[in-house]
């Protein structure tokens, strides 16, 4: 195969990829793992924030890829700068599509049709982008729409449907909790609440899923089994306005630790408690005990244990713990693979030796 045509081919399984990526200090190798993986660039200018995060954490602890500092943020970086450049190239090309630009009128005078001066302003839009273009033009027309569609929906709704959609957007905005390390049964001073009353939040939201699952079954509807916006929504309205989304997502994996190894819970909060500790130090040693419990119980599957149990079933297992523990699986594996090349070595070298 001639040179150009192997580039073509390499430029085709990438997905776009390298041009993505050119600019910003992304190593080939890197790109073409992530296009491994099934990634395109236009997979990624679609992408949320957080779902570009789960990607790179499973390319370097699902994949064991050595992911640089420098390339996260060069990632980031490279699809935001191109989403900001199709968006303006979407802009410009309406901008010339509409009958009262100045542009559109010389040149019609002139005898060109409007057709003409679009595909004369698109020809040199792709001059100056060059390749990457068909990387993502796809991606910016979708923009488009789903902005026009989302300005549609916000007109129509009125009412409670408006007030729902606020309430989504507060739900997804992330903040710090007013919460302080306390031993078992210790009360907390001053305008933070301790860990015992963290938990006791779960479990009122359990209750606040019986009650929706009841009303839904009265009326006939589909009933929720696990915590979800619904029963959030339920919750506010019945005066609970302190159980939302962000805050109980955020450290269900304690809750998760607490139901299932109270000993161990109750002497961690302990230990963090006798040092000093704040909240978000002690939040992210809740995840260790929790792999160590899944790798005993059910061979690191945190969806098993979480299903398994009466308390945790209605909760999702968060990300970072999945992946984790699948980390954990295949670093296990990897070290049962190799302990057994190393033990079966010996002896088939001891079977050769001659008597």
């Amino acid at each position: 195969m001639d040179p150009e045509a192997f580039a073509v081919v390499g430029l085709r399984t990438m997905g776009g990829l390298e041009e993505l990526f050119e600019a910003y200090g992304i190593r080939y190798l890197t790109a073409s793992r992530i296009a491994e993986m099934g990634f395109t660039a236009n997979t990624l200018l679609d992408m949320k924030e957080e779902e570009l995060d789960d990607m790179m954490n499973s390319l370097s602890h699902i994949f064991r890829w050595d992911l640089l500092v420098g390339e996260r943020y060069g990632i980031k970086a490279a699809i935001r700068a191109e989403r900001r450049r199709l968006l303006e190239a979407n802009d410009r090309r309406h901008h010339l599509r509409s009958t009262d630009h100045p542009l559109l009128d010389a040149l019609s005078h002139q005898g060109l049709s409007e057709e003409q001066v679009v595909q004369h302003a698109e020809k040199d839009q792709v001059g100056r982008a060059g390749s990457a273009d068909t990387a993502g033009t796809t991606w910016g027309v979708q923009q488009q729409r789903k902005k026009q569609r989302h300005r549609h929906r916000i007109t129509a709704r009125k009412g409670a449907a408006a007030e729902e959609e606020e309430e989504e957007d507060e739900m997804r905005r992330q903040r710090e909790h007013p919460f302080i390390v306390t031993e078992p049964g210790e009360v907390a001073r001053g305008k933070k609440n301790g860990l015992d009353y963290l938990f006791h939040l779960y479990d009122q939201c359990r209750d606040f899923l019986l009650q929706v699952q009841s009303l839904a079954k009265e009326r006939g509807e589909k009933c929720p089994t696990k915590v979800t916006n619904q029963v959030f929504r339920y919750a506010k309205k019945a005066g609970a306005s302190y159980i939302n989304k962000p805050k109980m997502r955020h450290y269900v994996h304690c809750y998760a630790l607490h139901c299932l190894d109270e000993h161990a819970s109750n002497a961690l909060r302990k230990s963090f408690k006798e040092r000093g500790e704040n909240v978000g130090a002690w939040r992210q040693a809740c995840y260790h005990p929790l792999v160590t419990i899944a790798g005993r119980r059910a061979g690191w599957d945190i969806d098993a244990i979480f299903n398994a149990h009466p308390r945790l079933c209605i909760w999702y297992v968060p990300t970072k713990l999945r992946q984790l523990c699948h980390a954990h699986r295949h670093s296990a594996a990897s070290a049962a693979s190799s302990a057994s090349t190393s033990t079966s070595a010996p002896n088939s070298h001891h079977l050769d030796l001659p008597y």
